[in-house]
């Protein structure tokens, strides 16, 4: 990859390496042959497999963890100035750049396809990637999930194009230069560090407002929330449902057809056949925890996983499911994650679950937040009407349960963006 900052960097240290965006840039180092290094807080699928490529990993975060002699610094935006590696670094006159900022090192030099949203741009940045490499464009892509073909979140191609889903927390898109925007949607989220909706649609107006006049714009004409933040930009605008098709997609939903939609409308920018580009939209089978099959379990429920963490996301994965299964009884797992996000949508997750038969709520993921006693999964599980819905104290409990009620053609469904996916895994 040209780049000052990374063609000189032969040894780089990883702060969050576990990070489904962060592990990328990981791996693109381990593939040119650089020394990598890393840590973060708890082990997972992600760090064993940079493990197994090379990389060095801690788990947990210590001043002790720099190697000697570092050239570079990669951090997640989720870390504090405080963190001990980051002020080990910056004490021995490390070069510093965060995630968002690598990403930039990266786009600057690619011709840029940026997929960003509040919700389904995993899912529309892996079909893109899979349109334009089956068209034999060979591109490289950044994606926050891992893809069914590569078992990866990087392709490391060697053409000129970069597919990067473009993450709006922390305004990190902003650091992306695109010459295909995609904006699947806008919505409320990231509350912690957004004041509101407005403020949200301000992220999304500069992130449009980056992209030059030679280059595109591809959103939904109805969405207002994402038409009123594109109105006066230089870009060319292109929207998504003049590509509508009857699609036959493996993965269910309407949100999936308007993720495909705006897949379609990136193959036409590039001038990809329309017919390969369908073809490789109906192939697509979905993303790692993006309503993905784990497998049936000895009593012959069906098990699913799934990342959302937003109620639009909910709402939208249990009304795709309950279409898919007609007649099934849909048991959700849910954990929500972050303790902010749960009490500012409190009133709106508790709308999220109309299409499941049963929710069985576990203890909020706090992530990167302090605990909160004001807010609790008894507290969302209470707010629930007309709907079964019950709050366990850890997955020992909710395993326990569910081992006793679950029942042959049942589907359950873990929901959320922590650890859930470990019940389903358990059941199995």
């Amino acid at each position: 990859m040209k780049s000052k900052i990374f063609d000189s960097a032969k040894k780089v240290h990883f702060i969050g390496i576990g990070g489904i965006g962060i592990s990328a840039i990981a791996k693109m180092f381990l593939l040119e042959g650089k020394k990598v290094s890393g840590s973060d807080m708890s082990d997972s699928k992600i760090v064993e497999e940079l493990k197994k490529a090379g990389a060095e990993i801690n788990i947990g975060h210590s001043a002790k963890n720099l190697p000697k002699d570092l050239d570079l610094v990669v951090y997640t935006i989720a870390i504090t100035d405080e963190n001990s590696e980051l002020k080990e670094a910056k004490k021995r006159n490390i070069k510093c750049i965060t995630y968002p900022q690598a990403l930039n090192e990266i786009s600057k030099e690619k011709y840029t396809i940026a997929v960003s949203g509040t919700h389904g741009k995993t899912t529309t940045t892996a079909m893109i990637a899979k349109i334009m490499i089956d068209a034999g464009l060979d591109p490289t892509v950044i994606v926050g999930s891992l893809l069914k073909d590569t078992k990866s979140n990087f392709v490391a191609g060697k053409s000129k194009y970069l597919v990067v889903e473009a993450c709006e927390y922390r305004k990190s898109f902003l650091n992306i230069e695109p010459d295909i925007a995609v904006i699947t949607n806008i919505d409320n989220d990231h509350l912690d560090f957004y004041k509101d909706i407005a403020d949200i649609q301000n992220a999304f107006g500069e992130f449009a407002d980056k992209v030059t006049e030679k280059g595109y714009i591809v959103c939904d004409e109805k969405d207002k929330l994402v038409t009123d933040v594109i109105k006066n930009i230089k870009a060319k605008i292109v929207f998504s449902n003049q590509f509508k098709s009857d699609l036959k997609l493996k993965i269910p939903g309407e949100h999936n057809k308007r993720n495909a939609e705006k897949a379609l409308a990136v193959a036409h920018l590039l001038e990809i056949d329309k017919k390969k580009a369908i073809k490789s939209l109906e192939e697509f089978s979905g993303t790692w925890r993006r309503f993905e099959f784990k497998g049936e379990t000895n009593c012959g429920a069906l098990v699913y996983d799934d990342y959302g963490h937003h109620p639009t996301e909910i709402k939208a994965t249990l009304k795709g499911a309950k279409e898919f299964f007609d007649g099934k009884k849909i048991i959700a797992v849910f954990q929500p994650h972050l303790f902010s996000r749960t009490k500012l949508l409190l009133n709106d997750f508790a709308q999220a679950f109309k299409d499941a038969d049963e929710i069985i709520f576990a203890p909020i993921y706090p992530a990167r937040e302090p605990f909160d006693a004001t807010i609790s999964s008894d507290i969302l599980a209470s707010k629930i009407k007309n709907t079964k819905a019950i709050s366990l104290k850890d997955f020992e409990e909710i395993n326990k349960y569910i081992v006793e009620n679950l029942k042959k053609g049942d589907v359950l469904i873990t929901i959320g963006a922590g650890d859930v996916y470990k019940i389903g895994e358990n059941m199995l």
